[in-house]
């Protein structure tokens, strides 16, 4: 079992910055391949970002690319999404997710799923 708490969330303004961080417990994530996902009120969760193990390669949902970067810190055992020029689109709760065999943004193909952390940015 694969326990994921994720952190970092807050109220921020339009055009400001935020750092999430998903850490795991019970077990390292060693050769799980990692997603950020988001759910708005009344919207069903969408994928944000993945990184793999093999290679660290990484993609992005279209709506945040060149404003959010994952990254991973194997030796400490988390995943992190650093988050710029937010817009109030970007509000949500923001899902840590990992998988032995993910399909990047297919959220069927995670395993394990943290309870979220909220983000709110304002106008």
């Amino acid at each position: 079992q694969v326990q994921l708490v994720e952190s970092g969330g807050g109220l921020v303004q339009a055009g400001g910055s935020l750092r999430l961080s998903c850490t795991a417990s019970g077990r390292t994530l060693r050769g799980y391949d990692m997603g950020w996902f988001r759910q708005a009120p009344g919207k069903e969760r969408e994928f944000v970002a993945a990184i793999r193990w093999r290679a660290g390669s990484t993609r992005y949902a279209d709506s945040v690319k060149g404003r959010f970067t994952i990254s991973r810190d194997n030796a400490k055992n988390t995943v992190s999404l650093q988050m710029n020029s937010l817009k109030p689109e970007d509000t949500a709760v923001y899902y840590c997710a990992a998988s032995l065999g993910s399909y990047y943004g297919d959220l069927n193909s995670y395993d394990y799923w943290g309870q979220g952390t909220q983000v709110t940015v304002s106008s």
